[in-house]
């Protein structure tokens, strides 16, 4: 089966597309309000940037055969416990982010450099599913980042208002109050 033509660089635009809607939802923000849990489940959007570092290292290098760093939340197994999921007191802002960028960096090169059907293998895996490839696992860590940013965009929103970039062109202030008041009545109707 060949691959589209167009398919790697769409894959990747969109990608770095998702990467970088994650990184905007902490724009302007303190560091308390990064890192603080919105959901009754913690979830928090430093967090966020800390799972995807991770999320990508692991498919992305790990899974292939390339070299990586090894995270601080593997190294001790903190992962399995949520550990990649929040920054700990200690683990600054800038140190999550520029963890997400040397992320980033390896990923790119692996795409680069690796065909889609090259052998992958994330060792975490059930041994009978293990076996995939690297265009597997760049489409598998495309859609995790999209799903992330599409919560850290909701997660900003309810923080400040703040919505996604394109809220603004979709309307103004007024526009939105008369948006949400049609929801709102919508489903009021069904009470």
């Amino acid at each position: 089966m060949s691959i589209p033509p167009g398919l790697p660089s769409d894959l990747h635009k969109y990608l770095q597309d998702a990467r970088d809607a994650m990184l905007r939802s902490l724009d302007g923000l303190s560091e308390y309000d990064v890192r603080r849990p919105l959901t009754p489940t913690g979830t928090n959007l430093l967090g966020l940037v800390k799972h995807l570092t991770g999320v990508e290292i692991g498919y992305l290098s790990e899974a292939v055969g390339r070299p990586a760093p090894t995270l601080p939340w593997d190294e001790d197994g903190s992962v399995w416990e949520g550990g990649d999921m929040w920054a700990r007191a200690d683990e600054s802002r800038e140190w999550v982010l520029d963890l997400y960028r040397q992320a980033w960096a390896l990923s790119d090169a692996a795409i680069a450099e690796l065909p889609y059907d090259h052998p992958a293998a994330p060792a975490w895996w059930p041994e009978e599913t293990r076996q995939t490839t690297f265009g597997h696992l760049l489409v598998r860590v495309t859609a995790e980042t999209a799903q992330h940013a599409g919560h850290a965009d909701i997660l900003r929103e309810l923080l400040d208002g703040q919505a996604g970039r394109d809220h603004a062109a979709q309307g103004d202030a007024d526009h939105w109050e008369r948006f949400v008041g049609d929801v709102q009545r919508a489903a009021d109707a069904h009470r």
